[in-house]
């Protein structure tokens, strides 16, 4: 009886040997590896909030351990953590996103917290402080005083209408108010990262193999209707 328990859990060793090894040879993704991934959802401060899902696809493989660990497009997976909409006098809109996995093609998945690095090149908007937030580029100084400029000339050329080339004083006056007023009155810019943008992250932990969730990498990407 002894000898058959023995005989049984060897074979049983000898059985999933293979599947530990396996385990065992593939080697964790290090902190600090840099994913470059192309954004496939639509994200915006004026639809979104905290928690909300985005996907990209990655764009060149990561290794590890001199191994191809994540081939290129593979899905990366991640959520949204922080968002400020743009205010109305001052404030330019801001979003934080954290990739949280990725899952590879063969279907692995490593799990890891990873923000954007500081070097993004997202157009008109850029990474500000040590968090990988996204800062809109907002409304400038310059558009402001050329709309105030605008209400004034508008203001000087009704005034000077109604009441000969002195009444061009007072409506410039006016003119300029009611500039100032409709420049506080408008919102900066929302903040909107298309399908297509091209996003780099970092590993703040290392990435280890996880069992993948049910419908990872196969879900519908999240896409705004409305945002522009």
């Amino acid at each position: 009886m002894k000898n058959a328990l023995i005989a049984a859990e060897v074979i049983l060793t000898l059985t999933l040997l293979p599947n530990l090894l396996r385990a065992a040879s593939q080697p964790a993704i290090p902190a600090g590896t840099r994913i470059d991934v192309r954004l496939t959802s639509t994200l915006s401060t004026s639809a979104n909030r905290e928690g909300d899902p985005f996907t990209a696809q990655v764009e060149d493989p990561v290794f590890a351990a001199g191994q191809e660990v994540i081939q290129a497009d593979s899905t990366l997976q991640g959520h949204v953590t922080f968002v400020k909409p743009p205010g109305r006098v001052k404030g330019k809109a801001e979003m934080r996103l954290v990739a949280d996995d990725v899952v590879t093609k063969d279907g692995k998945q490593y799990s890891f917290k990873g923000q954007l690095a500081t070097d993004n090149d997202i157009g008109g908007a850029k990474i500000n402080g040590s968090e990988g937030t996204v800062q809109g580029d907002g409304k400038s100084a310059k558009s402001g005083a050329e709309e105030t400029g605008i209400g004034a000339a508008a203001g000087a050329g009704v005034g000077a209408v109604a009441a000969g080339g002195t009444g061009a004083l007072y409506g410039a006056g006016i003119g300029a108010l009611a500039g100032v007023i409709h420049t506080l009155a408008k919102h900066h810019k929302d903040l909107v990262l298309h399908p297509g943008t091209n996003l780099t992250f970092v590993l703040l932990t290392s990435g280890t193999e996880s069992k993948p969730k049910p419908g990872s990498a196969t879900s519908a990407p999240f896409v705004c209707s409305n945002c522009r």
